[in-house]
């Protein structure tokens, strides 16, 4: 069974970073273990505080949910089936795009969570950090 180590999420931050570096915008990028438990985490020059928070959480988010965080808002919105999970574990559950499970052997096996741009910034800077996984764990042969 393939495993998240260390040495893979410094790989991920650093293609994230680079992603970052190319839309110009200062991100914050942590990635987490299928506990939700932080790997790594890096806060670039200039990314906004509050970006901490929410990049743990988003990755958090995404591995206690089993599910990108971008999928949350539609499913969360009043009157939608999980309308209000947000106010659940102590709110650390985040509602907008940036975190996303990363796969491996069909389990999940940690997560990424991206903040300090838009959303839509947020996203491709998560998938870049995805594509880098998938791209070691291929090269890996897991």
């Amino acid at each position: 069974m393939s495993r998240l180590t260390l040495d893979i999420a410094k790989a991920m931050i650093e293609h994230a970073e680079h992603e970052a570096h190319q839309i110009g915008v200062p991100m914050v990028i942590s990635v987490v273990d299928e506990g939700g438990n932080l790997v790594a985490f890096h806060r670039m020059d200039d990314a906004l505080l509050v970006s901490i928070d929410i990049a743990q959480n988003k990755a958090w988010t995404s591995v206690a949910l089993k599910m990108p965080t971008a999928n949350l808002a539609e499913a969360s919105a009043p009157g939608a089936e999980l309308y209000g999970i947000n106010t659940t574990n102590n709110g650390r559950v985040i509602l907008f795009g940036g975190g996303i499970p990363l796969r491996s052997e069909n389990r999940i096996i940690g997560a990424v969570g991206v903040s300090g741009g838009s959303v839509e910034q947020d996203v491709r800077v998560a998938e870049a950090a995805v594509k880098s996984f998938e791209t070691m764990m291929v090269d890996a042969g897991a």
